[in-house]
């Protein structure tokens, strides 16, 4: 069982050692429509936390040169914010942990100037100008401004399956951990973008909401998610599934594993997993990212005892972003991590009887968030 909701593992995991060398984000992503043209458009909201030991009266940047020069890690709240499409483009906002304030006791709430943060609600702001852009290179922001006021609604969890108690998750083993609590979400309000209004209505929001954290990033990095999904056998659209896949190269006590990645299928009610973690269903998986001229394409295929997923995915880059991050540490570990909103694909189900594999369903996937970088260590 996977679709478990759990706020617990949505709050604020900066403590002990990740204290000092952690980092903690909540992600969202969620199609809109244009009041002016009606044409649909994908968005991505993030909220970022870094380092809050090593909090200052003002946000402390990794990339900054004289910051770099003496090996000062950063520390601040991230609010980063964009959309996918020939427009791309990723806006960043910093402020510092004085004025950030949070609540966790269900969940997550987090609150700093006009940016807040809860279970069920995302509101805020980021401008930048192109002139400061232009001279800030340390904020790895573009130029532009955007506004949302969004209701959240997840419908859908995928809980990987390290629990409160876990010895794993209490002795901060692993360098990057993930859950997601809206692997299916349905978001409603408005966002401006550009000066341009956007609605975003739940029926078409097609939305997905997760966390990570940890003190350093996975190489390679890989995600793929969607709950856009349309049987090619029967014609109707899936409205009570969603797919997610994540990770590449988690590392436990420092030690990479290899080629391991967490994916899940829930579709119309039944549950399909495949968690290198859990040994005992014998999974194995195989995954390829290809970037080519003009595309992405991701090929994935996941194996348990009972069941096959087969993924294959492409995006084109001109809808593309190389999203930008520093590490606790103060580097830049991802400098071409591809990250888009707009990637299409197919899904394959397989049942495992008697030795052969028969098909389930055959889905056509769109509005898929899709992910892939890696770096030399």
């Amino acid at each position: 069982m996977f679709n478990i909701p759990d706020r617990a593992r949505n709050k604020l995991m900066l403590t002990g050692r990740f204290a000092r060398q952690g980092y903690d984000w909540w992600w969202h992503s969620f199609t809109g429509i244009s009041q002016r043209t009606g044409e649909e458009k994908q968005f991505f909201i993030e909220y970022y936390l870094c380092n809050p030991a090593l909090a200052e009266d003002e946000p402390v940047l990794g990339q900054l040169p004289r910051n770099r020069e003496i090996g000062k890690k950063p520390s601040y709240l991230m609010v980063k914010a964009g959309t996918w499409g020939e427009d791309r483009c990723q806006l960043h906002a910093f402020y510092p942990w004085k004025d950030v304030h949070i609540r966790d006791e269900d969940g997550i709430r987090l609150g700093c100037w006009d940016c807040y943060l809860s279970e069920t609600a995302l509101r805020g702001s980021v401008y930048v100008k192109p002139e400061d852009a232009q001279a800030h290179p340390e904020w790895m922001s573009d130029a532009g401004e955007m506004d949302w006021d969004l209701s959240v609604d997840k419908k859908i969890a995928f809980n990987v399956g390290y629990g409160a108690g876990s010895l794993f998750r209490c002795l901060k083993a692993f360098e990057m951990y993930w859950h997601a609590e809206g692997m299916k979400a349905l978001y409603s309000g408005e966002v401006i973008f550009n000066d341009e209004r956007y609605l975003v209505r739940p029926e078409t929001s097609f939305g997905y909401a997760d966390k990570n954290w940890g003190s350093d990033f996975t190489s390679p990095w890989l995600w793929l998610s969607s709950c856009c999904l349309t049987s090619q056998i029967s014609g109707k659209m899936l409205d009570n599934s969603a797919f997610v896949i994540g990770g590449g190269c988690p590392r436990v006590f420092g030690i990479p594993l290899k080629d391991r990645l967490l994916g899940a299928l829930y579709y119309e009610g039944e549950e399909y997993e495949f968690n290198f973690s859990k040994f005992w269903t014998q999974p194995q998986t195989e995954f390829s990212c290809m970037e080519g001229e003009t595309e992405l394409v991701w090929h994935v295929r996941l194996e348990n005892r009972q069941s096959v997923m087969i993924v294959d995915v492409r995006c084109e880059k001109k809808d593309m972003l190389c999203i930008h991050y520093e590490a606790p540490d103060g580097s830049r570990r991802h400098n071409r991590l591809w990250n888009g909103g707009n990637g299409v694909g197919r899904i394959q189900l397989f049942h495992k009887r008697n030795g052969l594999e028969e098909r389930v369903d055959d889905i056509l996937a769109s509005h898929i968030g899709c992910e892939y970088g890696e770096y030399d260590p």
